[in-house]
């Protein structure tokens, strides 16, 4: 596991984007939750951020795609809308402890 940031650098309903061992992918808190994506759109491979660490749609409900608009399923990765539609975005496993946010950049959340 890979450590990544603080519990706290992370606020609800925000995401924040990270390379590590080159390799981008980015984070984001749902309902308490920490979900962790590799940050590649599966229509081109381009990264999703429109800004830094700028990974949602205006309402923070969606994950969206600052190229084409596809929008992803927070909580499963899945794409809902857009030319990406049935693809998921490649989950990481990822854990929160009393330390922060932890990433296994060689494992597949399941």
């Amino acid at each position: 596991m890979m450590y990544l940031c603080a519990s706290e650098a992370l606020a609800e309903s925000r995401s924040l984007g990270f390379e590590v061992a080159g390799q981008k992918l980015l984070i984001v808190r749902k309902d308490a939750q920490v979900f962790a994506y590799r940050n590649s759109c599966p229509h081109r491979g381009v990264s999703l951020e429109w800004l830094p660490d700028q990974f949602l749609d205006s309402s923070a409900s969606l994950i969206q795609c600052a190229t084409h608009g596809a929008l992803f399923l927070i909580d499963s990765g899945e794409c809902v809308a857009g030319p990406c539609a049935g693809q998921s975005l490649d989950a990481l496993g990822c854990k929160e402890d009393e330390q922060g946010i932890w990433v296994n950049l060689a494992q597949h959340a399941l």
